[in-house]
């Protein structure tokens, strides 16, 4: 909303350093400082009713050291993030961007889920929430949703260069690369980032090529299988992730960075053009969602680390994953999810493998057997003796070996 307002007051009064709001980098720091004033001052204020209300975390004994000294915290604390995401958002961001919109719906979406799960285990006694059936289908709900418009909407495109003569009706540009005039176009397509992979870029219509004559006609069936999986894919791992103090939100916060970063040099029409990646017209103004994103998990990390003052419960867990997800899918970063996600990727995979292992060998023993200790990973180095705290710090200092390699492959081709 400020944006609108200053570009006016900018235009008819030429008030001073009204154009300081066309710059994203300056937009997208009062969102990182907003988001962090909003959470760390008003989360205080949040925990206290939430504590008053005897909004409280019930604890399971699993013979963890510490564990049930957490019992009787506050839970729910997502509703801080989500506070920290949307109001910097709507201030800062241009609200008649698409990709605004659809982070926009994300929060509120996958916010509005995590909440009613969290609202039958407090309110309603129920230990078990919000059926696992209802949640998933508002996980594949909004893949549809996203992945539906990413397809059809006509503002998301992507700037390709073309040879002449062009073939279709949208508009040639063209700007000089040293003397060499170089054609560009605005297009329709499902191409994304492909790490690894010649040029980088794969297209989704062409993934069931080897069906022979036709396989086009399939396309969005391909490219929303996929979406699906990686929002349903991310959302539950971070569920997953967030077992103790602080690991959920700082390894999101790192991942947030990233994705800032990515989304930033997709959405510049130079830097892009200079490393020769994707440019995404108009995803620059994701960097602002970027910036309060990160400022709302580091806002909450102050009371969420170690020992946790809060928990953030599925209020906050599968926002922040549905969030991660989508935003990938925006710039077309989603296939550099399995490595940039990495944590919640292995501690969705501990969970798989320790459940399936188990029902294997009582079927086929007739004893159930475990790979880990306990799942997921991180329960199974508590139980190992490590105190939660170093196996947080560990975890951070991985993911952010991940996020390193991640942006080093928009090079390495």
């Amino acid at each position: 909303m400020l944006y609108y307002l200053f570009a006016f007051l900018d235009k008819n009064y030429n008030i001073p350093g009204g154009g300081l709001f066309q710059y994203i980098t300056f937009r997208m720091a009062l969102a990182v400082i907003t988001s962090l004033l909003i959470t760390t001052v008003y989360g205080r204020r949040l925990i206290d009713y939430l504590r008053y209300k005897q909004v409280g975390e019930t604890v399971r004994n699993l013979g963890l050291e510490g564990q049930m000294q957490k019992a009787g915290t506050p839970t729910m604390g997502g509703l801080i993030i989500i506070l920290g995401i949307l109001v910097p958002t709507l201030l800062f961001a241009k609200l008649g961007n698409i990709y605004i919109i659809m982070m926009l719906v994300t929060t509120v979406w996958l916010g509005a889920i995590g909440f009613l799960d969290d609202y039958i285990k407090i309110f309603k006694k129920n230990k078990e929430g919000l059926a696992g059936r209802f949640k998933i289908t508002g996980q594949v709900g909004l893949a549809l949703f996203i992945g539906w418009t990413m397809y059809f909407n006509t503002d998301i495109i992507i700037r390709q260069e073309v040879k002449l003569p062009v073939t279709t009706d949208a508009p040639v540009q063209f700007h000089l690369k040293g003397k060499t005039p170089v054609y560009t176009q605005d297009i329709k397509s499902t191409k994304t980032t492909m790490p690894f992979y010649k040029n980088n870029e794969l297209d989704y219509g062409k993934v069931i090529k080897f069906m022979g004559a036709g396989y086009e006609h399939y396309t969005l069936v391909v490219f929303l299988f996929f979406v699906i999986l990686i929002i349903t894919a991310v959302s539950n791992g971070a569920n997953i992730t967030d077992g103790i103090d602080g690991l959920a939100t700082g390894t999101s916060a790192i991942i947030g960075v990233t994705l800032a970063l990515l989304a930033y040099v997709s959405g510049n029409t130079v830097i892009a053009d200079y490393l020769n990646i994707m440019y995404i017209p108009n995803s620059g103004e994701l960097v602002i969602f970027a910036g309060a994103f990160v400022g709302a998990c580091v806002g909450f990390l102050w009371y969420n680390s170690y020992p946790a003052q809060v928990f953030m419960g599925d209020t906050g867990s599968l926002a922040i994953g549905g969030i991660i997800a989508v935003f990938a899918i925006m710039i077309r970063k989603e296939l550099m999810v399995p490595l940039l996600c990495g944590i919640f990727l292995v501690e969705n995979a501990s969970v798989i493998i320790q459940v399936s292992w188990f029902k294997y060998t009582k079927k086929r023993f007739g004893e159930g057997r475990r790979v880990f200790l306990m799942a997921p990973l991180h329960h199974h180095y508590q139980k190992k003796g490590f105190h939660e705290a170093k196996i947080v710090t560990r975890f951070w200092i991985i993911c952010i070996l991940l996020a390193i390699v991640t942006i080093i492959t928009l090079k390495v081709r």
